[in-house]
């Protein structure tokens, strides 16, 4: 069902950083850290010792993960005893750390004018697939349900807002393609119409992670004509292939591509190790055999020659054709991008796809108040803040904050019940 659509447990926190009173290793030492919830859209600080917080091991997560279900929405910390236990709650405002996101009116993007567009409050919750992605419906102008993906951005990091920017720019500037999965609508919130994230067309089965439908020999001749499409026509490297980001179209049985938020343009972004050549070879191997341990390698520490130069690659999976035939076609492929000036082709691909550079939010260039100089004058910052300065400045701020999909569950079923 759709509302068993849920985050993983080992995806729902991200430990976000703190700061230890004294030096991390007395235990005594008063620290606290801030940790980011997925599920709830939430910063939570915990408080304690570096006996029960010792720097780097990650205890914050796991304790978090006890209760963090059961806090109140105005928690903003908490106070962890050395047993773990919690001796305290403060709905001080001045606790939440959480950075502010300037998100962009759409009427001050010029480059999106020609998008559809859909108010965030229009859509309705099913699912939750992962951080910053849910599974939602909305009814469109002719009154038809629509099930889409919605892909948002709530968590402020300068690199999350540069990838945003330019996956929702590159999802629009795509040209139809039957393997790719195209922008479906700009998602603006209801107040000042700014944008807060796109939806995709919903394609049901789950991913090729985790469906183990028999994969058919068609399916990598799409997924290697797909990438020579985006490489060498478009001048896109994906550089995330991977079976997660990867679906077959129930309606059209062919493969879809995905998730683009790590691509590179031409030059821009483009990281060591993640070409997607590297991917493809990685991705057939993992679902032929369903051996996953090269995920866990740094791309610039991995090269294709791991899994190449096996001679017998297990058969884990259900294929419509030998072992053999795959390989065959992927070697063969493999020679072809490889035989020399493909970098080159890539970098001087003929419909390379253009958009705006991410502009400097003009509520950045609002001065406030960052600390005081020894005089007691104060010190004054413009650029990146927390969101209680940028409420206390009047400048806009859209609340992500909701229930943990644990009590959003147990609510339908009590509704299911009568």
């Amino acid at each position: 069902m759709a509302t068993r659509t849920m985050i993983k447990p080992e995806e729902r926190f991200f430990s976000d950083g703190g700061g230890y009173n004294h030096p991390a290793e007395d235990p005594k030492s008063e620290c606290f850290l801030n940790v980011w919830d997925w599920d709830q859209l939430r910063m939570v600080k915990l408080k304690g010792t570096s006996k029960i917080f010792p720097p780097d091991e990650g205890h914050e997560i796991r304790i978090l993960a006890q209760f963090a279900d059961y806090l109140s929405p105005e928690v903003r910390a908490v106070s962890i005893n050395d047993d773990g236990l919690i001796t305290g709650v403060s709905t001080d405002p001045e606790e939440d750390d959480t950075v502010w996101v300037p998100y962009f009116r759409f009427e001050t993007i010029p480059s999106l004018a020609d998008c559809r567009t859909i108010q965030y409050s229009k859509l309705q919750e099913l699912g939750r697939f992962g951080p910053n992605v849910d599974l939602s419906s909305y009814e469109d102008e002719s009154g038809n349900h629509q099930t889409v993906a919605f892909k948002f951005n709530s968590w402020w990091k300068p690199m999350r807002m540069q990838m945003a920017w330019d996956e929702l720019h590159l999802l629009k500037s795509l040209p139809p393609h039957p393997n790719l999965l195209r922008l479906d609508r700009v998602v603006l919130e209801d107040v000042e119409s700014r944008v807060i994230g796109f939806t995709t067309k919903y394609i049901p089965g789950g991913t090729l992670e985790t469906s183990k439908v028999p994969f058919r020999f068609e399916w990598l001749q799409q997924l290697t004509q797909v990438v020579d499409f985006l490489n060498l026509e478009l001048g896109i490297m994906h550089q995330d292939l991977a079976p997660r980001n990867l679906l077959v179209d129930p309606d059209t049985h062919k493969l879809v591509l995905f998730d683009f938020n790590f691509a590179a343009r031409g030059k821009d972004g483009l990281i060591s190790g993640k070409d997607d050549v590297s991917g493809v070879v990685f991705t057939l191997y993992e679902l032929i055999t369903n051996d996953t341990h090269f995920t866990s390698i740094a791309p610039w520490d991995r090269n294709i020659d791991m899994v190449q130069s096996i001679s017998e690659w297990p058969c884990n999976r259900e294929l419509d054709s030998d072992v053999s035939v795959f390989r065959n076609f992927l070697n063969e492929w493999v020679a072809k991008r490889r035989s020399g000036g493909d970098m080159e082709r890539y970098l001087n691909a003929p419909n390379q796809l253009a958009w705006p550079d991410l502009p400097t939010p003009p509520e950045y260039n609002v001065p406030f108040q960052l600390g005081e100089y020894a005089d007691g004058k104060p010190y004054m910052a413009t650029g990146a803040r927390t969101r209680r300065t940028a409420m206390k400045l009047g400048q806009f701020c859209f609340r992500w904050e909701r229930e943990p999909q644990s009590r959003l569950l147990k609510k339908k079923e009590g509704e299911n019940a009568t």
